[in-house]
């Protein structure tokens, strides 16, 4: 679910001290867009959020999330909205959740 590896190579570029900044910024974005899904007006609209959102998830490593957001984003380029959004939110929340309770834990890193 988290790329960890890629959670220490991010840590390691940037060091600590901005690695907790970008952490907070990309959870406090991603809440906003996860919510905000539902309220996209049409397939570009869709698929620029879910690109977003994609994006965000390779850099702080949320792999299984950034999949699912890939798929959707294709989707939505074809003009098909019938993503499941639900699964997006959840896949969201249990990412979160797992990050934040392997965090204090891996390899010292906090954020």
């Amino acid at each position: 679910m988290i790329d960890w590896a890629r959670v220490k190579e991010l840590c390691g570029e940037i060091g600590a001290e901005d690695f907790a900044e970008v952490v907070t910024l990309f959870l406090e974005e991603a809440d906003d867009v996860v919510a905000g899904l539902p309220d996209c007006a049409g397939p570009a609209a869709l698929e620029a959020a879910l690109h977003c959102l994609k994006g965000a998830a390779l850099n702080l490593g949320f792999r299984d999330l950034a999949q699912l957001c890939q798929a959707g984003e294709k989707q939505a380029a074809t003009g098909d909205t019938d993503i499941d959004l639900a699964a997006v939110a959840a896949i969201y929340d249990a990412s979160k959740h797992a990050f934040e309770a392997g965090i204090d834990s891996y390899a010292g890193i906090r954020a």
